[in-house]
């Protein structure tokens, strides 16, 4: 069966550092049952840069001898 897709806000993700299993819950990995647990917004969560315009560049005819 395959599994579903599930929306996570990052804010409410957290890794657990011993299993690898990403879930919502902040005090132990439901997976595994450890506390070892790591907040995933505080690393993945960017702020939105503005898109600094590219140089042009132009093309000129090469010239041949």
């Amino acid at each position: 069966m395959p599994a579903m897709p599930l929306h996570m806000p990052l804010t409410t993700a957290y890794l657990c550092q011993d299993c690898n299993c990403v879930s919502n819950c902040s005090r132990r990995c439901p997976a595994c049952a450890s506390e070892v647990l790591m907040g995933l917004a505080g690393i993945l969560n960017r702020e939105v840069v503005e898109e600094v315009p590219r140089q042009g560049y132009s093309y000129v005819t090469a010239m041949v001898a």
